[in-house]
């Protein structure tokens, strides 16, 4: 598989053990190995991490993306000699993620107590449904559920029914990010004090993170906010209008820009209605300006609304698919979705590095390796000195 050797990242000089499965976990190593980090990801033999079998029949191409820039290597953590391994690869790392059940490293003997004592730098990045500490922190925690408890989901979906969910794992998104940002921000400590800490990043607490006014809200004027489907109370117009051929959201709840859109309408005797003057008004009548500018919008094609409200500088787009983000010239400028070699495909579009940067880039180096151990003998046998025989042993005895 085409691998690029150069590596520009601002993390290039980093070393990340991920011993994490699944999303979260697997998400901020992505993130640290985007920017450059050598990340090494453990798993176990024989099965691998379920993400690369996650995905539409003969294509998990999940896998490809969450361990891009990764160098994979096995190890069984649930005997002795597995440990062993992990231990030793943490010693000469900067991070170790991992997003087990808490306890679990603990009955590992792989705590941070442990695992500081000879690498005191070490940076320990702990990502799980409800944190380290609590009456909940045993428990099971998925994305699902963590968005959940965390309130996202009752805000989700229409009125009239059960609350929906986003068609994507949002709150093991959320908690890797936050993961990612508390891990960099212990790398500045670092650089100042010498000292290693533990990054304690919960599904449930990253989606409360993101949950804006809700809590003051109700604490104040005992105000529970309720499902609303593709608007948000009070903030109008700024919804999804239909065309004759697709969909459009536009936002001009804004005075100044509601204004224009009355304009670009050819209805400006609406900015003078008393019904929607500001606002409040606009706020209270949102369901009567919503159909307006829904009959207005039906009548034409999305892309005449879109030429219309760029215009009159007015915000709008199109509720893009993935093919619509193929073909936008914006996204092909921005290299915002790249081509990149895999073991299976010669060019495998995926969404790029982000954020960009003007002195450091990330890249993608390579995608997700298909082998399960790919680089055990590399790993092993140059970071960890053992030798070939040593190498085979382990796998004989199906430690690695």
């Amino acid at each position: 598989m085409t691998m690029k050797e150069t590596n520009n990242g601002p993390l290039k000089d980093i070393r990340v053990i991920e011993l994490g499965q699944l999303i979260a976990g697997p998400f901020c190593g992505q993130l640290l190995a985007d920017m450059g980090a050598d990340v090494i990801k453990v798993e176990p033999p024989g099965t691998g991490d379920p993400m690369r079998n996650w995905g539409r029949g003969d294509f998990p191409l999940w896998w490809s993306v969450c361990a891009r820039n990764k160098k994979c290597v096995t190890a069984n953590l649930r005997e002795n000699e597995g440990q062993e391994l992990a231990k030793q690869l943490i010693s000469q790392a900067d991070m170790v993620v991992e997003n087990f059940r808490p306890g679990t490293l603990e009955k590992w003997g792989m705590d941070y107590e442990t695992l500081s004592k000879d690498n005191p730098g070490l940076i320990m990045i702990r990502v799980s449904g409800y944190g380290q500490t609590g009456p909940y922190s045993k428990r099971a925690g998925y994305a699902s559920v963590g968005e959940a408890i965390g309130g996202m989901r009752y805000l989700c979906g229409e009125p009239d029914r059960k609350p929906s969910r986003a068609g994507l794992s949002l709150g093991d998104s959320l908690a890797a990010t936050y993961a990612c940002m508390g891990a960099l921000a212990a790398l500045h400590h670092r650089d100042a004090t010498g000292e290693g800490q533990i990054i304690d990043a919960s599904i449930y607490e990253s989606v409360l993170t993101v949950m804006e006014a809700t809590i003051p809200e109700y604490t104040v004027s005992n105000y529970i906010r309720k499902r609303s489907g593709s608007y948000l109370p009070n903030i109008a117009p700024s919804n999804i209008y239909e065309c004759k051929n697709g969909s459009i959201v536009i936002g001009a709840n804004q005075d100044t820009v509601f204004k224009r859109l009355t304009e670009a309408m050819e209805m400006p005797e609406l900015f003078e209605d008393i019904r929607f003057k500001d606002h409040i008004s606009r706020g209270e009548n949102q369901k009567i300006l919503d159909q307006i500018i829904d009959d207005w919008s039906s009548t034409r094609d999305v892309s005449e609304v879109e030429e219309i409200m760029q215009e009159y500088s007015i915000p709008a787009g199109k509720v893009y698919r993935a093919p619509d983000m193929l073909d936008d010239p914006h996204f092909i400028e921005r290299e915002a979705i790249v081509d990149v070699p895999s073991e299976k495909w010669p060019d495998l579009k995926m969404q790029n590095v982000f954020p960009k940067m003007s002195k450091s880039q990330g890249e993608i180096r390579w995608t997700g390796v298909d082998k399960l151990g790919a680089h055990n003998d590399e790993i092993y046998g140059s970071l960890l000195n053992l030798s070939k025989e040593e190498i085979n042993e382990l796998r004989e005895k199906s430690i690695i």
